[in-house]
């Protein structure tokens, strides 16, 4: 789910961490780094790529894999998208004081970049069923996927998501940004995944933040500054659930390197189970807010309730508001990487801030998903299958130091 769109120039690096209202509403200074700072986890953000050479990022970012086409390992960026929030993640800014300072500061950023609207012409495969396999096979423990519009009818990409749940990772996924009421929109909406909605600095939802029964939580994503791709020393300031969910995955971050021993589910069940309700009185788990709003330094505290209990994740037999297809049954793919992992893709647009990325999947024809258009093409598949000739398994292009 790529969920983006315009990012506004911001302020000067000085002037952005007094800029970062999320950070202070967190008590991040106070109550959060002491006890945890993200050392020792590894945050996948599947997105645009993510510019290492940026001031607040070096030394952040590991190599990692580009399925949108081009040759990179992950470590360039031209939308800015992953760039920003990765720095949410995982930024450190720079001097006394001054550039963006990320949740888990310590988490290492795993950049799998994925297509965009922009990124070439519509591939044959999804290209986020292959970043997820990717991901986890390389020691991500949290996979942040600020994207949205997919399909519940992409087969790779629900099974996929299973594998990744089965593998004991936290996947975190924004809603979406156009302000329905009428269901979170895929991949937050897949079984086990935590669905992110937006909040501004009062804890009210924003107004485009996507609802559903299967919203979680919901975190900071109003008036959001952040790092961009511009150049190492460029900022934006953006609004979208693509950055609630960078905050929520840097949570599951801070969870895992504190409590290296719990499970997915258990850090999981952590984030709700600390979330506090909202101030208008409305009673939780709602469509809106979710169990309620990301509490870090809460989800830190001792817990021996959460910690000794389940460690299932709790979302996975979660009902979909669309409906699962039928047929579509993800379990016999839980224990083994995909076969034929290469990829398809997505795209966003959007106005009055960042809308998020959006990736999309086509079943039948192409379907227009909140923000974008976004298709994917099986045809071929199907009629290389009936031919008798496979695919062979994909294999990741050598990073050769230049972007095409």
């Amino acid at each position: 789910m790529l969920i983006w769109g315009v990012v506004a120039p911001a302020a000067s690096a000085d002037q952005i961490r007094d800029q970062q209202w999320a950070l202070k509403s967190f008590e991040a200074d106070a109550k959060v780094w002491p006890v945890s700072q993200g050392e020792g986890v590894i945050v996948a953000v599947v997105d645009t790529g993510v510019n290492s050479e940026h001031q607040d990022l070096t030394g952040q970012v590991l190599p990692g894999a580009d399925f949108s086409g081009t040759q990179s390992d992950g470590r360039i960026d031209t939308d800015g998208h992953g760039t920003g929030m990765a720095s949410l993640i995982a930024g450190h800014g720079h001097g006394a004081q001054t550039g963006v300072m990320g949740l888990a500061p310590k988490a290492k950023i795993l950049p799998v970049k994925v297509r965009t609207s922009d990124g070439g012409p519509i591939p044959e495969q999804n290209d986020l069923a292959a970043a997820i396999r990717f991901a986890v096979e390389n020691r991500a423990k949290v996979i942040n996927i600020s994207l949205a519009g997919g399909s519940r009818f992409d087969s790779q990409t629900r099974k996929a998501i299973a594998y990744a749940v089965s593998k004991d990772v936290v996947l975190v996924a924004g809603s979406g940004n156009d302000g329905s009421d009428r269901g979170v929109q895929y991949p937050a909406a897949y079984p086990g995944v935590v669905a992110v909605g937006a909040s501004d600095s009062k804890g009210v939802v924003w107004d485009d933040s996507t609802s559903g029964s299967e919203t979680t939580l919901i975190a900071p994503g109003v008036g959001i500054y952040r790092a961009t791709a511009k150049s190492s020393t460029s900022y934006g300031v953006a609004n979208g659930t693509s950055d609630s969910t960078a905050y929520v995955s840097a949570t599951a971050a801070l969870i895992r390197s504190k409590y290296p021993d719990l499970s997915a589910g258990q850090v999981i069940n952590r984030m709700i189970k600390s979330a506090t309700p909202p101030a208008n009185g409305t009673v939780v788990p709602n469509s809106h807010y979710g169990y309620g709003i990301l509490a870090p330094a809460k989800a830190l505290e001792a817990n021996p309730a959460v910690d000794g209990g389940p460690r299932e994740n709790p979302l996975a037999k979660r009902p979909e508001t669309k409906g699962t297809p039928p047929g579509d049954d993800a379990s016999d793919d839980t224990d083994q990487p995909s076969a034929e992992p290469p990829v398809p893709a997505a795209a966003g647009g959007g106005s009055g801030g960042d809308t998020g990325l959006v990736i999309g999947a086509v079943a039948a024809g192409a379907v227009v998903l909140g923000l974008s258009v976004v298709a994917v093409v099986q045809a071929r598949r199907r009629r290389r299958a009936a031919a008798g000739g496979a695919r062979p398994p994909y294999q990741q292009p050598p990073y050769d130091g230049t972007y095409q």
